[in-house]
């Protein structure tokens, strides 16, 4: 049986990622060359042309994630985590990201993938580092080194609570966002130590 066979097979003749059923085309997860159907997603032109970075990213079409990311299949896992952190100025792809689970090795997978692809030099990133110099990524688990107030929320996060699954605030190195007791809250940076 063919690749494509499988992966047709697999995804019921759907895109894996929203659901469409025409313009369908093998997507790798992690190479320019899919090899097997654990490292490929079947996908519709509009997730494949998103993916790639050839259209704008139309942000209600990625609402299908609040399905997708769900999935058993750990390569629609990997391609749902790296579009939630593409998407992650959106409120509810930062909501969807934090309830995320993603296995150790499926995760790894994931940051590999978005670290590639985000590899472009640029004279103007910002770089995330902990309270001890360590660079924070999205994705981290950071634990906090103080008790903090949270302002607007009516209770202090307490030192050594993990904050899970960050996100870093783009334009600015001294803040990340993270969920402690439901909310989603801005921390400083060096206020956390990577875990």
């Amino acid at each position: 049986m063919s690749l494509e066979t499988e992966l047709w097979e697999r995804a019921s003749g759907n895109c894996e990622l929203c659901g469409a059923d025409k313009d369908l085309t093998l997507h790798s997860v992690n190479s320019d060359e899919a090899t097997s159907v654990d490292n490929a997603v079947l996908t519709c032109g509009t997730c494949s042309s998103q993916i790639n970075g050839i259209a704008d990213l139309t942000f209600d079409h990625w609402r299908c994630l609040n399905d997708s990311a769900w999935s058993q299949t750990p390569a629609v896992q990997v391609i749902a985590w790296r579009m939630l952190n593409r998407l992650s100025d959106e409120a509810w792809a930062r909501d969807l990201l934090d309830m995320l689970y993603l296995d150790d090795e499926t995760l790894e997978l994931a940051k590999a993938g978005s670290a590639q692809a985000s590899s472009v030099p640029d004279d103007e990133t910002v770089v995330h580092k902990d309270t001890n110099g360590s660079v924070l990524a999205t994705g981290d688990t950071v634990t906090l080194i103080k008790d903090l107030k949270v302002k607007g929320a009516g209770f202090t996060a307490k030192r050594g609570t993990a904050v899970r699954n960050i996100s870093l605030v783009h334009d600015n190195a001294d803040h990340i966002e993270g969920r402690v007791n439901d909310q989603r809250i801005v921390i400083l940076t060096e206020f956390v130590k990577k875990a």
